[in-house]
């Protein structure tokens, strides 16, 4: 790209430089998508070239009509600069692809672990990509017993949105719910939830030995995630060469950036069963004796004593003087 710009040299790690060089072949790239049904663009995103020029490649095909699936990755954390960048380009790419499928390097270390070598590291990150690139092709392309095709997929990678793509194979009792959960788990991808996703494609393989159960298995675990309103459709491919796997790949679009998150339990407030009715204090408070904790007209004092006693009456009788012996007491008085 941008053979005059860069006079066959990289970007520089300047998306600017990318972006100028892919305008400048905008009718290369329109001369190589015509034709096409689908286009999926792969980019490491923090760089010149992929964070640069992959917008314009998307801008190119969306103005031609062109499905386009974007897959990319993210630097690491400790990038700073490159970090910052690939989010914004990642923010441009979203507004002409018609789903975004994210792969973070951070998780490669969750997932991973430290140890591992850096070879191996990127070497898993390249085979998640072309593991979500590979399992959209192999729905479309792959004939099944119950068929889902590139009509299927279009009307899941249509909608608008940030999109996740999970893969797992499992064998032995258990395999179609495994399957189901490890492909709904994605951990290499960017972490948002199935939840709240307004299509899904479900593609299972397996060999002749896959029952009805299995299916409803794997598609009941996966239902469990989403709502009434998801496009949910499902193909069956059955494939010998599997041996006792059962593989189900996933699509999920229309997510629309809604991460993943813990629900936080409400705060409870706790309420007396006496008549006043008052809030309880603090855990900590009860510490304290009752009679320092509250006073007498059934008011909460905050749970200190100090309180109390500034509402005591002038002419109350001194409790304290009740710790002096009564005889001691009279001679002093």
């Amino acid at each position: 790209l941008g053979a005059d710009l860069t006079r066959g040299l990289g970007a520089g790690a300047n998306p600017d430089v990318g972006r100028d060089a892919a305008m400048e072949d905008r009718e290369r790239i329109a001369d190589a998508i015509r034709g096409a049904d689908m286009l999926f663009i792969t980019a490491g995103m923090g760089g010149g070239t992929g964070t640069g020029a992959a917008p314009v490649v998307a801008q190119v095909a969306k103005e031609m009509g062109v499905l386009t699936v974007a897959v990319v990755t993210k630097p690491f954390g400790f990038e700073g600069k490159r970090q910052r960048s690939a989010q914004a380009g990642i923010e441009e790419l979203s507004k002409f692809v018609d789903s975004l499928i994210v792969i973070p390097n951070d998780k490669l270390m969750e997932v991973l672990g430290d140890d591992i070598s850096m070879k191996d590291a990127f070497k898993a990150a390249d085979g998640v990509l072309r593991g979500a690139v590979g399992g959209i092709a192999e729905i479309i392309n792959v004939p099944g017993l119950i068929n889902a095709d590139f009509a299927d997929v279009r009307t899941v990678m249509s909608e608008m949105g940030m999109a996740m793509m999970g893969s797992a194979a499992a064998a032995g009792v258990d395999r179609a719910r495994l399957a189901a959960e490890q492909a709904v788990a994605s951990p290499l991808l960017e972490n948002y939830s199935l939840n709240g996703a307004r299509a899904v494609i479900v593609n299972i393989t397996a060999d002749s030995s896959l029952s009805m159960r299995e299916v409803r298995e794997v598609m009941s675990t996966i239902q469990a995630y989403t709502t009434d309103e998801t496009t949910v459709i499902f193909g069956a491919v059955i494939d010998e060469n599997v041996g006792e796997e059962l593989r189900v790949t996933l699509v999920a679009t229309g997510i629309g950036g809604q991460q993943a998150s813990r629900q936080q339990p409400k705060h409870l407030q706790i309420v007396k069963t006496g008549t006043d009715n008052g809030p309880v204090s603090e855990w900590d408070h009860y510490d304290t004796p009752a009679v320092m904790r509250t006073n007498r007209g059934g008011r909460s004092s905050g749970g200190f004593g100090s309180a109390a006693v500034a509402d005591t009456p002038r002419n109350a009788p001194n409790l304290e003087m009740l710790d002096i012996p009564a005889f001691l007491r009279k001679q002093a008085d």
